[in-house]
């Protein structure tokens, strides 16, 4: 076995790579268009996690050790903010994911160069490679099948997403720093760059690389239209044929998604009839109200949409009343936080922690009514909290407490 041609069967291999279509021209316009795209998947991937809360214990994983990110108060202006940075995470992710698969196929004949590395260097080189293309893979496939609801992880998918992205994060820096005056040189073709990946050997040509870059970007478009349908409300809704939660599920004010059906969360119907009470706590009282008592205080009305960790979406018309206003009555005007639970008895959200100024904006209510009609049960019947750019999850359903809290801790 020679140095140069390596084990068995490695050279067939390599040279069974004979499309003309591979070159470093090619692998270079791809690496850049993933340059400029996948910051933006990482960014709005690390804002989510921090609109969910973590300095409550709310967002997961708990623990993150040295990899915390800096905390601040997540925003309720723009109401729209946790739709667009969730939209763009889940949308842009899948519509990158031909992008990807044409960069893997563009560089895999250097998988079978040998030998594999011929210094420290080249070694460390390929293990941030090994690093990069399983990060991408990983947070490719466990992303696809936890929006289509197919949970066959064996492990918990936000645990498991977030370290995922920390370990692509550091493969992806340490690339584009290896690789980036690589892709300029070639882009200008100032000097010419020796082209490692044409094959030795090319088989006829079936389309020009412009036009394999049209395939790639027109696979790309399809998903787009196939996918931000979900996060749009209206006709192109109809067109999210690959999310389950994006196209219309029914008709009428309560004709829209939910994630937790109200049989999927335990809820029965005689804990949420004329018995049901809304209990209120905090500055040294308890309050109790009953759903008349609610309707008969001063009613706030406002458009908001439910953004899910899925990324869909939807914006609808919500009447209750403010959670300033439930604070004041509780005695406590000016809360550092407010703990809500639901009638829900088991599951990851049954509970949320709200920051100060989610509690505070005019149009955080807890909800009655939805689009002029009674909540159904599914949409949390008989009260729901909505509060602008929250995720949804923490929107609790079947509320049953508020406990409204001077200080900041969850």
């Amino acid at each position: 076995m020679s140095a140069r041609n390596g084990p068995p069967g490695v050279e067939a291999v390599r040279r069974a790579f004979r499309s003309p279509l591979r070159g470093t021209w090619l692998t270079s316009v791809l690496g850049l268009a993933l340059l400029v795209t996948l910051p933006l998947v990482i960014v709005t991937g690390l804002l989510d996690f921090i609109a969910y809360g973590p300095r409550f214990g709310q967002a997961f994983p708990l623990h993150v050790s040295w990899m915390r990110l800096p905390l601040f108060d997540w925003p309720t202006r723009p109401p729209w903010l946790f739709r667009l940075t969730q939209g763009l995470h889940v949308g842009l992710g899948i519509v990158l994911v031909p992008v990807v698969l044409a960069k893997l196929w563009s560089v895999m004949p250097k998988l079978f160069v040998w030998p594999p590395a011929r210094s420290v260097a080249q070694v460390l080189e390929r293990l941030s490679l090994l690093l990069l293309v399983g990060g991408i893979l990983f947070e490719i496939a466990t992303g696809l099948l936890d929006i289509q609801y197919a949970y066959l992880f064996g492990f918990d998918f936000y645990t498991a997403h977030y370290f995922g992205a920390w370990v692509f994060i550091g493969a992806f820096l340490a690339h584009v720093a290896l690789k980036l005056p690589t892709v300029v040189s070639t882009l200008r073709r100032r000097p010419p760059v020796p082209d490692d990946l044409v094959a030795e050997r090319p088989g006829p040509s079936t389309m020009s690389r412009r036009a394999a870059l049209a395939l790639i970007g027109g696979g790309s478009l399809l998903l787009a239209v196939l996918t931000f349908g979900q996060t749009i409300d209206g006709p192109l809704r109809r067109t999210a044929l690959l999310l389950p939660r994006g196209r219309n599920p029914g008709n009428g004010p309560n004709g829209f998604q939910v994630n937790r059906s109200a049989a999927a969360a335990g809820i029965q119907p005689a804990e949420t009839g004329s018995a049901w009470q809304l209990t209120l706590t905090g500055g040294g009282r308890t309050v109790l109200l009953d759903r008349p008592a609610l309707l008969a205080m001063a009613q706030h009305t406002a458009r908001l949409p439910i953004a899910c960790v899925e990324g869909w979406s939807t914006m609808q018309t919500w009447t209750g009343v403010r959670l300033a206003d439930l604070a004041a009555l509780a005695g406590v005007p000016d809360p550092g936080s407010a703990h809500v639970t639901s009638l829900e008895r088991g599951g990851l959200f049954r509970q949320a922690t709200l920051q100060a100024n989610q509690v505070a904006d005019r149009d955080s209510l807890l909800a009655l009514r939805v689009n002029g009609a009674d909540l159904s049960a599914d949409h949390g019947f008989p009260a729901r909290v909505i509060v602008p750019a929250l995720p949804g999850v923490h929107c609790t359903k079947w509320v049953a407490t508020i406990d409204f809290r001077t200080g900041t801790d969850g």
